[in-house]
């Protein structure tokens, strides 16, 4: 299976960039996809064989779950791929261009949700980063 892609350009240098997409104090600022949502907790060890736990849930408590993942490898300050519980694999990419970096994602999908539903999300859920990230 293909996997799905989406990307933003942040203004901001790579450094910055990277520390705020995988420090758990960061990621529990924008991990996800719309303002009724939030991300109440993180932890993040960031390591070959290190796991990475974001908790997800509705604002109003209705739903809410735990996305969790085992890293394959780590190249500080570029890029990590991990592997989540049901066999899928996220690579993210940090490609610095002057005083602004591209974050690119590619993930293997899930058969439940169509494609463009699932890149819908992890794409808003990334132009939250990037909102984040610029403003803070």
């Amino acid at each position: 299976m293909n996997k799905v892609i989406v990307n933003a350009t942040i203004n901001a240098d790579v450094k910055k960039v990277w520390n705020y997409y995988t420090q758990p104090e960061h990621i529990t600022e924008w991990n996800f996809a719309d303002p009724s949502w939030q991300c109440p907790s993180a932890s993040n060890d960031m390591k070959v064989g290190g796991k990475y736990s974001a908790r997800m849930e509705a604002k109003d408590g209705s739903f809410g779950f735990d996305f969790e993942a085992t890293y394959n490898e780590v190249v500080d300050g570029e890029s990590f791929t991990y592997t989540m519980p049901n066999g899928r694999e996220v690579t993210v990419d940090f490609k610095p261009a002057g005083q602004q970096t591209e974050v690119i994602v590619k993930f293997d999908p899930e058969t439940e949700n169509p494609i463009e539903m699932q890149k819908g999300g992890w794409q808003a859920i990334l132009n939250n980063f990037k909102k984040y990230a610029e403003t803070n």
